[in-house]
């Protein structure tokens, strides 16, 4: 697999790939930019150089990612317009993220940044980390990396071929829409996972009931069924709040959910 990579310095080879990742024309960005074609060709080859509003408007209409919003200020000749705090640091968001993860209880909910590293999880989680050997629960612990590494959740999941493939095509695509190398990296490792005895050929079709793929984990004698919902908060001018995801993990059916609430 690969992403398109982001490894020049300077702005305008930046602002090209940035471009070409979202498939846009010189014409077409300088029409929502508010700027001729020729204007961005310039900025592109070096010719002109931007302010640092003209930066901030083609980053937003590009969508680029914060973090890379203040890479492109920089190598433009500007500071970095967007803070980055911890977590910790800033009390209205911990105390909305504790909120939501104790409010799901008993199902689990967790927390990811941008590589799917795990920030913060609620006590009913913690079945994810059952039976993992200890140097895969090492900080970060890398929430992609336990759903399919077979010696954690890819060695319980039921459906494991249907859940790989959706979990590869979604990883592949946040690599190529963010320009983030670990996403390129950690898909690479995944997809070179090897579950001897299971045809991770076979495809979901789904039947007339069907309406998401499930999650199916075996627990013990039981099968838990779960499927998923991920949020993130809206507006951030933040590069850590726009990192985070929050991942919901729902019952399927209502066995599941007793077994939950049994706990």
């Amino acid at each position: 697999m690969s992403a398109v990579a982001v490894e020049e310095e300077s702005f305008g080879a930046l602002l090209r790939s940035w471009r070409q990742r979202r498939r846009v024309s010189q014409l077409d960005l300088g029409i929502e930019a508010g700027v001729s074609a020729r204007h961005i060709s310039f900025l592109e080859t070096g010719r002109a150089r931007p302010s640092r509003e003209m930066v901030v408007k083609l980053a937003e209409e590009l969508e680029v990612p914060l973090r890379h919003r203040n890479r492109l200020l920089v190598v433009a000749g500007f500071a970095p317009v967007y803070p980055e705090h911890e977590v910790r640091e800033m009390r209205v968001v911990r105390e909305a993220l504790d909120k939501i993860l104790a409010g799901h209880e008993p199902y689990p909910a967790l927390v990811v940044d941008a590589a799917w590293n795990l920030v913060a999880a609620n006590g009913a989680a913690a079945m994810f980390m059952e039976g993992v050997p200890a140097e895969l629960l090492e900080e970060p612990v890398n929430v992609m990396r336990l759903s399919l590494h077979p010696e954690a959740m890819g060695g319980r999941l039921l459906n494991l071929a249907e859940v790989r493939a959706h979990l590869l095509h979604q990883l592949r695509r946040q690599a190529e829409v963010s320009g983030d190398g670990r996403l390129a990296e950690l898909h690479d490792e995944l997809a070179s996972y090897t579950y001897p005895g299971v045809d991770l050929n076979v495809a979901h079709v789904p039947g007339p009931g069907d309406i998401l793929v499930p999650l199916r984990i075996a627990a013990g004698d039981r099968v838990l069924s779960m499927f998923t919902t991920i949020a993130t908060f809206g507006a951030p001018v933040d590069v850590t709040v726009s990192e985070l995801a929050i991942e919901t993990f729902w019952p399927n059916d209502e066995e599941t959910a007793q077994a939950f609430r049994r706990n």
